[in-house]
């Protein structure tokens, strides 16, 4: 099971260059509740030059601060935005150009990605990231920011606290000819969710959802890693990992209310 729980959390950046690209689960168009978060792709260093390798979706906070998971900026060496509702034909994805913002990829220095302790922290440890933007986002694209939470305020809210989950991708699982294939466009999705209780032991560095269609509740899935829990326009976590390949059931986001991941946070926004 943790060697499971390990590879989903890698897989849910999605590696542009063997992957389908994955997301929001029983999701519906954004239609602009969301202007602020967008889409990232990230470059490593392929035959010793940076080469988009894996993409995530995340939260503007300011004309030059994203954030994202730390999975997301872990090993990258730059990174680019896009803040469109529909990047699906944009000709410059995923290399960027005159649609796009680059910018500097930053890991919450406590990250740490495997072996970090017992049981799910294992491997996602503090999975915070943002990406500081060369150039500021024009308010005549972005008008308004997601918001940073109080500390602690995950604390307080009770089970079944109606949340949103915003990200690009996919919530179609083809089934037939093969093994299931998640497949979509790349457009923000919205997805309503709610708390889920029995944090246990990862209660203080995740917040957990339920993931349950059927029940009307919106999840994440590969691909849709850094993107928000929103409690309004206040950013409590973001997206980290899911327990199983079909995305259903729990879904873990990485805490951002925690005081020491706040104070870093903020430090980009001085």
């Amino acid at each position: 099971m943790k060697r499971l729980l390990a590879l989903l959390a890698v897989v849910a950046t999605t590696v542009l260059v063997a992957a389908p690209a994955q997301a929001v689960t029983n999701g519906q168009p954004d239609n602009g509740r969301h202007p602020y978060v967008g889409l990232a792709v990230f470059d490593t260093l392929v035959a010793g030059q940076p080469a988009p390798t894996w993409r995530c979706s995340g939260t503007l906070l300011s004309p030059t601060v994203f954030l994202v998971a730390g999975h997301c900026t872990d090993g990258a060496v730059r990174a680019r935005v896009w803040l469109s509702e529909d990047v699906q034909n944009n000709t410059e994805y995923p290399n960027g150009g005159v649609t796009s913002y680059e910018g500097t990829p930053y890991t919450y220095p406590g990250y740490c990605n495997s072996p970090c302790g017992n049981g799910l922290p294992e491997f996602a440890h503090l999975d915070v990231g943002v990406i500081v933007l060369s150039e500021p986002v024009p308010t005549s694209v972005v008008a308004s920011y997601g918001q940073l939470p109080t500390v602690n305020l995950v604390d307080t809210l009770a089970t079944g606290t109606d949340v949103a989950i915003v990200g690009y991708g996919v919530q179609v699982n083809q089934r037939g000819g093969g093994k299931p294939v998640w497949t979509g466009p790349r457009v923000r999705l919205y997805a309503p969710s709610e708390v889920f209780g029995g944090q246990e032991r990862t209660g203080d560095e995740f917040l957990k959802l339920r993931a349950n269609p059927g029940g009307g509740s919106g999840g994440t899935c590969f691909g849709d890693s850094g993107g928000p829990i929103l409690l309004g326009d206040v950013v409590l976590a973001v997206n980290s990992f899911v327990t199983n390949n079909n995305c259903t059931g729990v879904t873990y986001a990485a805490r951002v209310d925690l005081a020491p991941v706040l104070t870093w946070i903020e430090s980009f926004l001085d």
